[in-house]
């Protein structure tokens, strides 16, 4: 049995999420850990909500709350959003907690002492209008390298290039439009990246060979591109305190605070503080090198925005601070998924979010479709047309009509209790030979983070299922031989144990819909040695549930459709 620690990236805290942030973190770092659960493994699955920055104080100013306010309860309501969705956190914190703070502060104090964080004096934007100094994030303009005209001081969406906020062409405050800025001081600290560029680089280059194509190249594009020292700090009132080495006001930087893509993947192991809080457990075995973390596999996921800041920025503050510190084995990137040619935006209120998804249908439907046809390795688009199509073939007719025509079958031919008699035949051995190659691919794209294939290779079980049933035919059978119809019955039954079982990590909830069914509660990971054309015996009673996955109707999407946009 392996240890394996799972962070996906943190959602910010302003507002409920789209799909698309959905598809390129959470679900995907759900869908493996309940896989590797179900293989036996310790898994530790790790997420919190990023609370720091201006967006959570304007989000707070313009719902008339005071900031703290205004995040407990967003964190309240991301976290019952990811509950509805059945991810399986084992422990979901908050980066403006304790355990955050006092750990940012640590790694800022012991990288100092390593010579790795100096003061500047910056000339800095500051907005008159606004009356404040602009976060790097707040300035937009022209990017100086590819020339998008919307390029956020921090980094161009465009290009992806890392940015200055003072290289914009003509530059507008995003938060009122004003053109009205100006340039002035203000002391800030800076982690030295150029001191430790090459330490990161060959970090890169031990662990990156085990991370897929799109992570690797975005890590390699910013390391050739060259590392700079980089601000740390901000002039806001939310965040973690800039302290000075006895832990109270540093001298000159008086309320200012770190910079949250500083402090928020600091999170991940403040958010597994939270959880040693809260059980008992032992956080330091899981992030320590020298208190058993040497045994840990580390793995990331997150969209491809994300990629630069924890392959750089995060791994120089860890690298830095000479501490044995767990860094990650494995990084997943996802692409965008789109919504009709643009991208989902939170700030735009543009997509499908996650509360509004749960309104029009339960949540496997959308697990299901946001895995299979998900942005993994390219961009991929959603359209309701798409999404009707694919659920109705998946999850109706293949998944929900091979489990309905057999539970209703024995229901109706065998007052629902499996049937005794008859010996397994030629047909039933080619099925057991093509079910164990099946699940060994299917088990072996999931132990590769391959989530799309796996989504086929599972499908590719189902529709396994219904072909055996319609060329084993046990109604035919039962009119001339009963023993051969009870033979084809237990074995589409164990069909459906089995079913259940390699459902789970896609939709929890329909997986344990589809084991009651056969009064299977093992939802364990199958192996594929084992006799799994037995799986359910001989005097079990069944009962077919209702129908497992209703179809999309023509005139739902038309609803769907008017309500939030998106026609072809």
């Amino acid at each position: 049995m392996a240890r394996i620690l799972i962070t996906s990236a943190l959602p910010y805290i302003n507002g409920i999420k789209h799909l698309g942030n959905l598809a390129g973190s959470m679900l995907p770092a759900d869908v493996w850990a309940r896989f590797m659960r179900g293989r036996g493994h310790d898994v530790l699955y790790v997420c919190a909500t990023d609370e720091h920055g201006t967006p959570a104080e304007l989000a707070a100013a313009a719902a008339g709350q005071d900031v703290r306010t205004y995040c407990d309860e967003q964190h309240q309501v991301q976290k019952k959003a990811g509950e509805a969705f059945s991810l399986s956190f084992d422990v979901f914190g908050r980066s403006s907690n304790a355990p955050n703070t006092r750990l940012t502060q640590h790694f800022a104090k012991v990288l100092e002492e390593r010579g790795l964080i100096e003061e500047r004096v910056d000339r800095m934007i500051y907005s008159i209008d606004d009356a404040r100094f602009l976060p790097d994030r707040y300035v937009e303009g022209t990017c100086p390298h590819c020339a998008y005209e919307k390029a956020r001081g921090d980094q161009c969406d465009n290009c992806g290039r890392l940015l200055d906020p003072m290289d914009l062409i003509n530059p507008y405050s995003s938060v009122s439009g004003s053109r009205n800025l100006e340039v002035r001081d203000t002391r800030h600290l800076y982690l030295l990246q150029t001191k430790v560029a090459d330490d990161v680089r060959g970090w890169v280059d031990a662990r990156s060979p085990q991370w897929q194509p799109l992570a690797r190249s975005i890590a390699y594009k910013h390391l050739d591109e060259g590392l700079i020292d980089r601000g740390i700090t901000r002039d806001l009132k939310w965040g973690v305190p800039v302290v000075g080495p006895d832990g109270g006001p540093r001298p000159g930087m008086e309320g200012k605070v770190f910079y949250v893509w500083f402090d928020a993947p600091i999170e991940y192991i403040g958010a597994t503080e939270e959880w040693a809080e809260a059980t008992g457990g032992d956080w330091r075995s899981w992030w320590r090198l020298d208190e058993g973390a040497d045994d840990v596999r580390y793995v990331q996921f997150m969209g491809k925005d994300n990629v630069a800041f924890h392959t750089v920025s995060f791994p120089a503050t860890i690298l830095g601070s000479g501490e044995p510190w767990k860094t990650v084995d494995q990084l997943k990137a996802f692409n965008w998924l789109n919504w009709y040619g643009g991208k989902f935006s939170t700030s735009m209120g543009r997509g499908v979010f996650m509360d509004q998804a749960l309104e029009l249908l339960p949540a496997d439907y959308w697990r299901w479709h946001l895995t299979a046809y998900g942005p993994e390795h390219s961009d991929a688009a959603f359209t309701w047309e798409q999404f009707q199509a694919t659920t109705n073939k998946d999850l109706a007719d293949v998944l929900g009509n091979f489990v309905n025509r057999i539970v209703k079958f024995t229901e109706s031919k065998f007052d629902g209790v499996v049937p005794e008699g008859g010996e397994a035949g030629p047909l039933e051995a080619k099925l057991a030979t093509d079910i164990k190659a099946g699940l060994e691919t299917l088990t072996a794209e999931f132990e590769a983070m391959e989530f799309r294939k796996a989504a086929q290779a599972a499908r590719a079980l189902w529709v396994m299922g219904n072909e055996y049933l319609q060329e084993a035919a046990p109604w035919t059978a039962l009119k001339t031989d009963r023993d051969r119809a009870a033979v084809v019955v237990r074995t589409g039954l164990s069909l459906v144990a089995l079913f259940a079982r390699i459902t789970v990590p896609f939709m929890p909830g329909s997986a344990e819909r589809i084991g009651a069914t056969v009064g299977t509660t093992d939802l364990s990971w199958p192996d594929a040695d084992a006799d799994l054309l037995t799986l359910v015996p001989a005097g079990q009673t069944v009962a077919a549930p209702a129908v497992l996955f209703a179809k999309i109707e023509d005139a739902q999407v038309a609803e769907w459709t008017e309500r939030f946009g998106g026609a072809e």
